[in-house]
């Protein structure tokens, strides 16, 4: 099995297949800088459905068989059908699965139910409008992000893994009342530290809710008990409730780092490969790839990066005298 230096294998590829989005979050996308002028990716930059089918393809042969559809906004980019069927039948996959802000869920899901689409996650911070519409550059509204969770149901999509993430003063105060309507809905919602990743959403330790708190505070009204993890890797810690009511996730990168346990790459929309959410620097594969490069020739530049990957970005974070200034935004590899 491949192994990084840290003696990590690798199993989950995260596919990154626009950096466009629909929203204007505020810890990805701030409106502030993401405007109308704003100069996303061409086109012609962007890995065509066939590339990632290939690249991917080389990628499972070393290991990976979870694979993740993130963006941007991946239901931005048209026909994402057509990719989820190419990728269910690389030999080797046992996992497709789709992030997204469910906007476009109620047109597209019964396309991505046929094509093989195994599991969704949406992304929700908050229940409460104003605060919801605050955090998304009043892009949306928490009823549309409903009924493309609704729609997602209707179509076997159950239960629905729910993304939170969680900052002081703008969001924490609502976490409660969202996870006690998932817990109601039979969803299972995760929280999400909030993170400093990219440069551009001005993140202050301050502003981070360690997951410790989250816990406490769910727990005061909604009792909870530890749960095992599903896998090695499992980003989320788990938590069940005492009544046997479903359970909730923390993924604390912040305060508690699993880079130890990290088994994730990352393929950008423009062929780019990155080892870490936190990364400055991706490996680039369209060129070579689309200057004739044999499919051994992309392994091995696949299994070099691997094999030299030695991220362990958020154990070392607070022991950084200055901030890392050019890592690769969140909307550019999904989170």
């Amino acid at each position: 099995m491949l192994r990084d230096k840290f003696n990590r294998p690798l199993r989950d590829l995260r596919i990154s297949v626009t950096d466009r989005c629909n929203f204007r979050c505020t810890y990805c996308m701030p409106a502030e800088v993401f405007g109308e002028a704003y100069q996303f990716l061409p086109k012609s930059h962007l890995l065509t459905f066939e590339e990632i089918a290939r690249l991917t393809g080389l990628i499972v042969q070393q290991g990976a068989v979870k694979l993740r559809l993130t963006g941007g906004e991946p239901l931005v980019r048209q026909e994402l059908e057509k990719l989820v069927a190419l990728l269910v039948k690389i030999e080797g996959v046992e996992d497709v699965a789709l992030t997204t802000n469910a906007y476009f869920l109620p047109q597209k899901v019964l396309a991505l139910k046929m094509a093989g689409l195994q599991r969704i996650t949406v992304s929700l911070d908050s229940l409460d409008e104003a605060v919801f519409q605050k955090m998304n550059g009043k892009r949306s509204s928490v009823a549309k992000v409903l009924a493309g969770i609704e729609a997602a149901v209707k179509a076997g999509y159950a239960p629905i893994k729910i993304n939170s993430v969680v900052q002081r003063g703008v969001n924490d105060e609502t976490l409660v009342e969202l996870a006690g309507w998932a817990k109601e809905q039979g969803h299972i919602i995760r929280f999400i530290e909030y993170m400093d990743v990219g440069t551009l959403n001005g993140w202050r330790m301050d502003d981070v809710v360690p997951a410790k708190e989250i816990i406490e505070r769910i727990n005061a009204v909604l009792p909870l008990e530890p749960a095992d993890q599903h896998y090695f890797g499992e980003v989320a810690e788990r938590w069940r409730y005492k009544d046997g009511g479903g359970e909730i996730g923390v993924i604390a990168s912040v305060t508690q780092p699993f880079c130890g346990a990290c088994t994730r790459l990352r393929l950008s929309p423009e062929g780019r490969l990155f080892t870490c959410l936190f990364g400055t620097h991706g490996v680039d594969l369209r060129d070579p790839m689309r200057d004739g490069a044999s499919d051994d020739d992309l392994t091995e530049i696949i299994r070099g990066t691997w094999q030299k990957r030695a991220d362990r970005y958020s154990e070392i974070r607070t022991s950084l005298t200055q901030p890392v200034r050019n890592k690769v935004q969140m909307y550019h590899i999904g989170g």
